[in-house]
């Protein structure tokens, strides 16, 4: 299916958030809860799996809801289409602090391969899927697990990033080592494998871990600075009653008060 030509708008820096001008009859698919405003010619409407099926019958919409499933989201996606007789406009936000970064599946080869919950929105006729990890030690130690979104078709998709973004492109056989949590997305000519960090004492008290994704081109990559299990694992260490504690504003006696508050 040849997926619907939208124009869009990225707006803001850290909070970035996506406007999608369609035209009449025109659809966005978007994860749900992801829609920010619309005009009121914008028709919304649920469906059951990707929405990339509008014509299928319930075993096809069973099997995208599947996938969806298995990638960790919800069994639904809304379809917001134009119903007016003019050019409307709706807008996606990103759920954190990040980037979101414009994709054209055509100009890709038609597929792309995405950490988990990293989809935010697509043009109609962009389908979603599953790419699994071909080794077991990537998939238990990758980072992204066995499982990756996958996204095939011939529109434009938008995902979102914690933090900075950056698009490298790999030569064959260039090798590129990056931060576990740190892949957002890669093209499936891009092989990925998982690498020990090369000792114990690095690994212990290095701060990264025991293993480093490694990706071997050719083809693109796009990095993130901040993923949300780094930004979530901060906030709980500074957050008292989940057992953390509060690292104040940077002087020494910012910690004088909580003295007097521990039983």
């Amino acid at each position: 299916m040849t997926a619907d030509v939208i124009d869009y708008q990225i707006h803001g820096s850290e909070m970035q958030f996506v406007e999608i001008e369609l035209d009449p009859r025109e659809s966005a698919v978007a994860e749900a809860g992801a829609m920010m405003f619309m005009d009121a010619a914008i028709e919304m409407e649920t469906v059951f799996g990707d929405g990339s099926v509008q014509q299928g019958g319930f075993f096809s919409r069973l099997v995208g809801a599947g996938k969806r499933l298995v990638t960790g989201e919800s069994l639904f996606t809304t379809v917001f289409t134009n119903g007016g007789h003019g050019q409307a406009r709706v807008a996606f936000a990103s759920p954190y602090p990040g980037k979101v970064i414009p994709l054209s599946l055509a100009s890709l080869g038609g597929e792309l391969h995405c950490q988990k919950e990293a989809f935010l929105c697509a043009a109609r006729g962009v389908s979603l899927g599953i790419a699994f990890q071909k080794r077991i030690g990537t998939g238990l130690f990758g980072g992204e697990g066995f499982i990756m979104q996958k996204l095939n078709g011939d529109g434009l998709v938008f995902v979102h990033a914690g933090g900075a973004v950056v698009e490298k492109t790999l030569l064959p056989g260039e090798k590129l080592k990056v931060d576990t949590g740190c892949l957002v997305a890669k093209m499936p000519s891009v092989d990925m494998s998982v690498g020990y960090i090369g000792s114990v004492k690095s690994a212990i008290f290095g701060g990264e871990g025991f293993f480093l994704t490694e990706l071997t081109g050719p083809g693109k990559v796009w990095l993130q600075s901040l993923p949300f299990s780094r930004l979530a694992g901060r906030i709980h260490e500074s957050t008292p009653r989940t057992g953390g504690h509060d690292i104040g504003e940077g002087t020494v006696m910012d910690s004088f008060p909580e003295l007097f508050n521990r039983r």
